[in-house]
């Protein structure tokens, strides 16, 4: 199979286009030539992640979760093809309240393929699954690759495993062109807060700003986890659909892993501030699996990707991030205005 931008222009709709994730592939689709990027997100989640961006693609606000608002999204833009990004990814958020996280993430997607399927479209459709959706992993299971069970500890994870699913589904009763993937923890700029890796360097950053006590609150740093940068794994997301097999499923990941405490320690050598480290009963969860490392070889033999990114660089990136963040704010509140939406 070709380079899918080669015959001639594409369009590509990200849906959850101003998210982490989102807004990253943005810009790799915006390196290719012959790309149309389209993209869509709720009105209440704002464009500060796309500002850069905004003059060079088509953003509609809808909500995926009104079949309507869809199905007319999807006859206005007519997409060769749909990265579908959107939904609602805070594993906290998902114990707080499982139906919302479940009914949000689901019925998203199904009237994503229930209007291509009305309409009579032939995209190619990526669907954004988890390493979540694994679980329970035995030490037997490691390093994980695709054929390993799927044991979901977590309200996210499963409505990760329904949409996974879900699209597989489609591709067997309705043919589409789904390819489906498995993204590990991945990391980079842009993050907001509620995962791991920004929260470290969101308190880092307001640490250094004299605008927190220099005590840093962790929850568990034993468990052990698969990092990518987010810009290997969006270039992953589009060679899934230029390469990947139709009806396939895909591990994006490292191939190693690294304890929580490890992530901290690097971060913290990346600061000149003395910072005390103090565990909070608020940041453990009820149930956290214990190790994922995943296997991409199935990925990387279809497709040739490979990661680009070292960890240090990706820690580098968000931690900068994060100091531009911190002083950003506090310039905006000094001035009288409002603290800027992470």
């Amino acid at each position: 199979m070709g380079r899918i931008g080669e015959a001639k222009a594409l369009r590509a709709l990200i849906t959850g286009v101003a998210g982490f994730a989102g807004s990253h592939l943005t810009d790799y689709l915006l390196s290719l030539e012959g790309m149309e990027v389209y993209g869509v997100s709720l009105p209440r989640d704002g464009t500060q992640n796309i500002a850069h961006a905004l003059s060079r693609i088509t953003l509609r606000l809808a909500d995926l979760g009104d079949a309507e608002q869809t199905r007319e999204l999807l006859a206005h833009v007519c997409p060769d093809l749909i990265f579908h990004l959107a939904a609602q990814a805070s594993v906290e958020r998902a114990w707080r309240n499982p139906a919302e996280t479940l009914v949000n993430n689901l019925a998203a997607q199904a009237n994503v393929l229930g209007a291509v399927v009305a309409l009579g479209l032939a995209p190619r459709i990526l669907i954004v699954g988890s390493a979540d959706e694994y679980g329970l992993v035995r030490p037997e299971d490691l390093p994980i690759d695709e054929e390993t069970p799927l044991r979901p500890l977590n309200p996210y994870a499963v409505s990760k495993v329904a949409q996974d699913y879900l699209g597989y589904q489609y591709y067997l009763s309705h043919h589409l062109h789904i390819v489906r993937v498995r993204p590990f923890n991945h990391i980079g700029p842009r993050q907001g807060p509620g995962f791991v890796v920004p929260d470290f360097a969101q308190q880092i950053a307001k640490i250094e700003a004299g605008q927190q006590e220099p005590v840093l609150r962790v929850g568990n740093l034993d468990a052990v986890r698969d990092f990518s940068d987010v810009r290997d794994i969006v270039r992953g997301y589009y060679l899934a659909l230029e390469k990947g097999r139709p009806g396939a499923v895909y591990n994006l990941c490292s191939g190693r892993g690294y304890a929580i405490r490890e992530i901290l320690d690097m971060l913290l050598r990346l600061s000149d501030v003395a910072i005390r480290v103090e565990g909070d009963p608020a940041r453990m969860r009820p149930s956290d699996i214990p190790v994922l490392i995943g296997d991409s070889t199935r990925f990387r033999a279809e497709t040739g990707w490979a990661p680009q990114y070292d960890l240090q660089q990706s820690l580098r990136a968000v931690l900068a991030d994060w100091r531009q963040r911190v002083a950003q704010d506090h310039s905006s509140l000094a001035s009288g205005g409002s603290a800027a939406t992470v």
